[in-house]
C-alpha cells in the first residue's frame, strides 16, 4: 500500500501566484486544495478545489473550512496562504478607510487567520510548513500605503510563528514577488496605469518575475529540501532589490 500524499491548502489559489503553485505542488508529489472566494477551474490532475466558500478574512468561515477540509481530506502537511489584494494608489490624504480596512482584512489579517487555524492543527501534530506570500512592497518604500503595511506585516508575522512554533516542528517562511507577470498585472500595463520600462530597468536581470519562478521558490520552502530553512523571507524579484539604487550611480555595467 503506498504512503498518502502530502495534502498542502493553497488560500487564494484561483488566480495569480496561488494558481501558478498547483501545478508546481501536484509535480513535486504533493496533493494541492485549493481554496478561494473565486471560481475554481481548471485544475491539474492530482488537485482538489474546495468547493465552499473560503473568505480568509472570516474568522469563523476559516476554523469551519480547515476543520471540514481535513475532516474529509486528511491531516494538512502545508499552507500557502497566496490570498490578496491590492487597491488603488493615491496619496495619504486621499486613502478611503474602507480600501485600507479591506487590503489589511485580506493580506494580513486573512494570512494570521490560515496561519492560527492550520498552523496550530500542525504543532499539535509536530509537522507541517507554512509559506506566506509577502512583497518586495513590504520591505521597501511604495505608494500603495495599506498593502505595502500590511505586507511588512506578513514579514513580521511569518517571523514570529517561525520562532514560535519551530520546536513543535513547524516551519514558516515568507516569499516577497516582485512585480510579477500575472493577469492583473498585464491588465494594468494594457490599461496604462503600469509601464513596462519603469517595472523592468532596475531589475538586475531587467525582466519581469514568472509567476511560475515564484511557484517554485514556494513549492521549494513548503518541502523536505528546505528542512533547515525556517523564519525567512525569500524575495523573487529578478534582482529589483539589488539594482534599485544603481540608477543613482549611472545605472548598470557591462550589460
Amino acid at each position: 500500500m503506498s504512503a498518502p500524499v502530502d495534502l498542502v491548502l493553497v488560500a487564494g489559489g484561483a488566480s495569480g501566484i496561488g494558481a501558478a503553485c498547483i501545478p508546481a505542488l501536484v509535480a513535486a508529489g504533493l496533493r494541492p486544495i485549493v481554496a478561494d472566494l473565486a471560481p475554481i477551474a481548471n485544475l491539474p490532475e492530482g488537485a482538489i478545489g474546495w468547493e465552499r466558500r473560503f473568505d480568509v478574512a472570516d474568522e469563523t468561515e476559516v476554523g469551519a473550512g480547515i476543520e471540514a477540509i481535513e475532516s474529509r481530506h486528511g491531516p494538512l502537511y502545508g499552507v500557502v496562504n497566496a490570498a490578496g489584494v491590492l487597491g488603488k494608489m493615491h496619496v495619504a490624504e486621499s486613502v478611503k478607510m474602507t480600501n485600507w480596512d479591506r487590503e489589511m482584512a485580506i493580506d494580513l489579517r486573512g494570512t494570521f487567520l490560515v496561519c492560527r487555524a492550520a498552523g496550530g492543527r500542525m504543532a499539535a501534530r509536530g509537522r507541517g510548513a507554512i509559506v506566506n506570500v509577502a512583497s518586495i512592497a513590504g520591505m521597501t518604500s511604495a505608494p500603495a500605503h495599506a498593502y505595502a503595511a500590511a505586507k511588512a506585516g506578513v514579514i513580521q508575522l511569518t517571523s514570529t510563528l517561525a520562532a514560535e512554533w519551530g520546536r513543535r516542528g513547524v516551519r514558516v517562511n515568507a516569499v516577497s514577488p516582485g512585480f510579477t507577470r500575472t493577469p492583473a498585472l498585464e491588465a494594468g500595463l494594457d490599461a496604462g496605469a503600469l509601464d513596462r520600462g519603469a517595472l523592468t530597468r532596475p531589475a538586475a536581470l531587467g525582466r519581469l518575475v514568472e509567476a511560475a519562478e515564484v511557484a517554485e521558490a514556494i513549492v521549494w520552502l513548503i518541502g523536505p529540501r528546505s528542512s533547515g530553512v525556517t523564519g525567512v523571507n525569500l524575495p523573487v524579484d529578478a534582482g529589483f532589490l539589488a539594482g534599485a539604487t544603481w540608477g543613482a550611480y549611472g545605472g548598470f555595467r557591462g550589460g
